[in-house]
């Protein structure tokens, strides 16, 4: 079985971070392991605190995986500090990772910061030049290029920015990017763009759209997916369960995913 290393952190109501991750894995057929940046006491009606992890003992978690395990493939989210950013860093040069997919977990959908300045600027400077495929949202794309993004030519750019600075494919997701009908994400590897759309789903229901995205796309990568390919198959995948959650309802707030839909265990 293909195996996939997820490095961040941990949500108590497990509709996203290191539990979506690992859902994500296990639903798209690959094993799943973990190294936890952070503990957060959260739910569907918000974060009610962040314990964040030695670093050294994030580092000491690689290790364990890396030395039995061997995923080949990583997947980043939430880093919580630039000492961590930094020891992630570290040990992906020391285990010469090349295929790691970075959700840049900096800004969130309704435009908070969840980075400090200097992790933020860390994790520009230091972890995207190591990214097979970066994941950013359109405000953590502004964030990283420093200016505005209001249309999908705009996001373009922005891809071509991030391309610049050293990740081998960018995927600038656009759900919330205004004025545009469907959500559409740009993918750029450098040669081409690609739109890839979906339709704009309303729903109450999306807490850890983001971790599971980046997670199906490590996923396919695993799996032996041509890049563009897996990216794809991660889209029609979260829009999927984007649809079904409108159902799905677990909590009285921003609900998660139901990562197993159309899954029946047997009797």
């Amino acid at each position: 079985m293909k195996k996939v290393l997820t490095i961040a952190g941990s949500d108590s109501g497990s509709g996203a971070g290191i539990q979506a991750d690992l859902k994500a894995f296990a639903a798209r057929g690959v094993y799943g392991a973990s190294a936890i940046t952070a503990l957060t006491a959260q739910n569907t009606i918000g974060v009610q605190g962040i314990y964040e992890v030695d670093t050294e003992f994030v580092g000491l978690q690689i290790d364990s995986v890396m030395n039995d395990i061997k995923p080949n493939v990583w997947k980043s989210g939430m880093l919580a500090n630039a000492e961590i950013i930094e020891m992630v860093v570290r040990k992906a040069l020391e285990y010469e990772i090349d295929k790691f997919v970075v959700d840049p977990v900096m800004v969130s959908r309704s435009g908070d910061s969840l980075l400090k300045d200097n992790a933020q600027k860390t994790l520009i400077k230091r972890l995207i030049p190591l990214a097979f495929v970066i994941t950013p949202n359109h405000f953590e794309a502004e964030v990283i290029v420093s200016r505005n993004i209001t249309n999908l030519e705009e996001a373009k750019e922005a891809a071509q920015s991030i391309y610049n600075l050293g990740a081998k494919n960018v995927v600038v997701k656009g759900g919330h990017i205004p004025n545009i009908e469907d959500a559409i994400d740009i993918f750029y590897d450098g040669d081409s763009f690609h739109e890839i759309s979906a339709p704009r789903i309303t729903t109450d229901n999306t807490h850890g759209t983001g971790c599971t995205y980046a997670s199906a796309i490590a996923a396919e990568i695993a799996k032996g997916k041509k890049t563009l390919d897996a990216v794809k198959i991660a889209k029609q995948y979260l829009t999927k369960l984007l649809k079904n959650s409108i159902n799905f309802k677990i909590g009285v707030g921003n609900g998660p995913l139901n990562h197993f839909l159309g899954w029946q265990l047997p009797l």
